[in-house]
């Protein structure tokens, strides 16, 4: 059975640091396409990065790109989200996903994707 928990989230003020992590398992192969995502009360879910097995292709929504940076390690089925120059904006519960593609520049998971239960990220300004 394949199970993902999230860690890290955390109340920060704006312009503060946080280190998400994500421990996968339950898979006999290396998931292609890992992904976080994140959503607010009332907005659709918005995919924040993804990256592909090996590490080395990562793709970044507009909004985080130069302060959020997505990284796995295969040696312990991690997935990680380093989060940093948070802003108010940058609020939301935040989800990690096996199962994820990029459609018309933006991150999607895709219909057989595995999700987490979340993790809360606020930042206050």
């Amino acid at each position: 059975q394949v199970q993902l928990v999230e860690s890290g989230g955390g109340s920060v003020q704006a312009g503060g640091s946080l280190r998400l992590s994500c421990a996968v398992s339950g898979y006999n192969y290396r998931p292609y396409c890992m992904g976080w995502f994140r959503q607010t009360p009332g907005k659709e879910r918005e995919g924040v990065a993804a990256i592909y097995d090996g590490g080395s292709s990562t793709h970044y929504a507009d909004s985080v790109k130069s302060r959020f940076t997505i990284s796995r390690d295969n040696t312990k089925n991690t997935l990680y989200l380093e989060l940093n120059s948070l802003k108010p904006e940058d609020t939301a519960m935040y989800y990690c996903a096996t199962g994820c593609t990029v459609v018309f520049g933006k991150i999607v998971g895709t219909s057989f994707a595995y999700w987490g239960q979340g993790t809360q990220v606020t930042v206050s300004s």
